[in-house]
């Protein structure tokens, strides 16, 4: 409050902005909850009790005995997660999210049991509950959300829970929820488009089909006499078992942007949607900053190459490159990219104000990235794909005019202290260092393709050197510290950095002029030289920004 008043005060006396940058919302009590070892009581608390219910609301000759055999099947689950997936386990949404899905799938089972036992329906028999089961649910939804583990992880225990709903222990519940659950989960490792879902879903059909046709839950059907056999209900009993596959499918096609907004969780499919060039930041960057548009172009391939090649996210990668210097937008003539013929606006300016400007993009970034409502990972690579790292160019020219001054200084009888020091600090980006693999692969990339622009004569040799110093600079400056990049995926990727650029700067022969019978170049050029725009011959490097 007595800040609020005290900035009024000073906009009234012209001594403070009346605008203010925009911040990411950040809710306290969320943030205690996502972390506080009570709240992952409560979750398992709540599950056991869940379980409780649907065990003990039944008819089962032996509710106590199925209820500590699914406790024994819980305590399992938990010591599972928390071995194989410590990031989940410590983040208590992602564990509501594991459990609630399981669950979920566990209560519509009971629900389907329940009606087909009840005889209200004449076509939902006591059978016929096993063929309508969503046994791909939980491993569809897991897989997609969080990865092929987890959806490993769902299929094997929703499987072992869902086969003690019954009357008994039913070995045929079991495999059939475990066969189906891989088979959605093998289907759906890399799932870029909805289409995709269905198509699992119909082999998920297929084989709750082919399971049901082994373990008779589909017949009987009499080979001897084909004629004894109802086909009518064998048909109908087969199109509940392939369309139980297709059916899960859609609903889980349904329910996946409803649990990516309340879990803050972007799937591949989100992000190929949020691949279009359409965006209303990226038409302005092509009409006030079409230099970085392209260079932005270049990135996001050289960054998704290289993502692939290391098993990271290549579609994020390739999302996030597009938007990653769209803070460039609020002054583009001051980088070398959008720059014009003949002037460079530098040249005005004093070394620490270059820099400023230049640092200053990140932020502006980041502000009109939460304007126009990116996604969090958008925003996170944004601020971290500069790191803590050196604008190298206007410090070593900040210490170039240092240099000038004291030489001056002397001869003007200066005193020492008057003349104003140069600290690296007010050169270097705020940060923070990049803290996943595709935050580092985009600050690599950008920071590869920059100084690629630098090369006359490109030669695989040259790139090849390049890449490799550049790289080595990124460790030396320790802004890799952070991320989980191995020194091997750094290999692989200086490699791919290579390939993609040998195949985007060869060079072209010059073209002979019309009309005019030349020695094989246009007249004036150099031989081996990219045709191209001249910079203004005081820019700095392409890679200073």
């Amino acid at each position: 409050m007595f800040d609020f008043l005290r900035r009024t005060q000073l906009v009234k006396k012209g001594l403070a902005s009346g605008k203010k940058r925009r911040r990411r919302p950040s809710n306290e009590i969320l943030r205690n909850l996502e972390h506080a070892p009570w709240m992952k009581i409560v979750i398992f608390a709540a599950f056991i009790a869940g379980l409780a219910s649907l065990i003990f609301s039944g008819q089962q000759p032996e509710p106590t005995k199925n209820f500590v055999i699914a406790l024994l099947f819980f305590v399992t689950a938990v010591a599972q997660l928390w071995i194989n997936q410590p990031k989940t386990f410590l983040r208590n949404s992602r564990v509501f999210l594991v459990f609630g899905i399981i669950f979920f799938q566990l209560a519509i089972t009971r629900l389907l049991l329940v009606l087909c036992n009840s005889g209200l329906f004449v076509l939902l028999k006591p059978e016929t509950a096993w063929l309508i089961a969503p046994y791909a649910f939980a491993p569809l939804v897991l897989c997609v959300l969080l990865g092929r583990n987890h959806g490993l992880y769902g299929a094997v225990f929703v499987s072992l829970w869902g086969s003690i709903l019954g009357n008994k222990m039913d070995a045929p519940m079991l495999v059939n929820g475990l066969i189906s659950g891989f088979t959605a989960v093998y289907l759906t490792l890399q799932v870029r488009r909805r289409s995709r879902l269905i198509r699992a879903g119909l082999c998920v059909g297929l084989a709750i089909w082919l399971l049901s046709l082994t373990f008779g839950l589909i017949g009987p059907i009499n080979l001897f006499n084909p004629g004894a056999t109802d086909w009518s209900m064998i048909g109908l009993q087969s199109a509940l078992a392939i369309g139980n596959g297709i059916v899960t499918a859609m609903l889980v096609g349904g329910a996946l942007p409803i649990l990516e907004h309340l879990f803050q969780i972007t799937t591949d499919i989100s992000w190929l949607e949020a691949s279009d060039l359409n965006h209303p930041l990226l038409r302005r960057m092509t009409i006030e900053a079409p230099g970085t548009y392209h260079h932005s172009l270049v990135v996001a391939n050289l960054a998704e190459s290289a993502a692939e090649a290391i098993g990271a996210n290549a579609t994020l990668c390739r999302v996030c490159s597009y938007f990653h210097d769209v803070g460039k937008l609020v002054k583009p003539e001051y980088f070398t990219e959008n720059m014009n013929f003949e002037r460079n606006p530098h040249d005005d300016l004093a070394p620490t104000m270059s820099a400023l400007i230049i640092i200053a993009h990140v932020k502006e970034g980041v502000d009109l990235a939460l304007k126009h409502g990116l996604n969090q990972e958008v925003i996170d690579v944004i601020q971290q794909h500069h790191g803590t790292s050196l604008v190298f160019y206007f410090y070593k020219r900040a210490l170039q005019h240092l240099e000038d001054a004291r030489a001056g200084g002397k001869i003007m009888k200066m005193r020492e202290e008057d003349i104003p020091e140069v600290s690296e600090e007010n050169f270097r980006y705020s940060g923070p260092r990049p803290q996943t693999k595709e935050s580092a692969i985009i600050s690599l990339a950008d920071m590869v393709e920059s100084a690629s622009r630098s090369l006359e004569k490109p030669t695989p040799a040259k790139i090849e050197q390049l890449v490799n110093d550049l790289i080595d600079q990124r460790l030396a400056d320790h802004q890799l510290d952070e991320c989980e990049l191995t020194l091997r995926e750094l290999r692989t990727i200086a490699e791919r950095f290579r390939f993609t650029l040998m195949n985007m700067l060869h060079t072209r022969i010059a073209y002979p002029k019309e009309g005019k019978a030349t020695s094989g170049r246009a007249e004036g050029e150099r031989p081996g030289v990219i045709m191209g725009t001249k910079r203004p011959a005081s820019a700095p490097p392409v890679s200073a920004a």
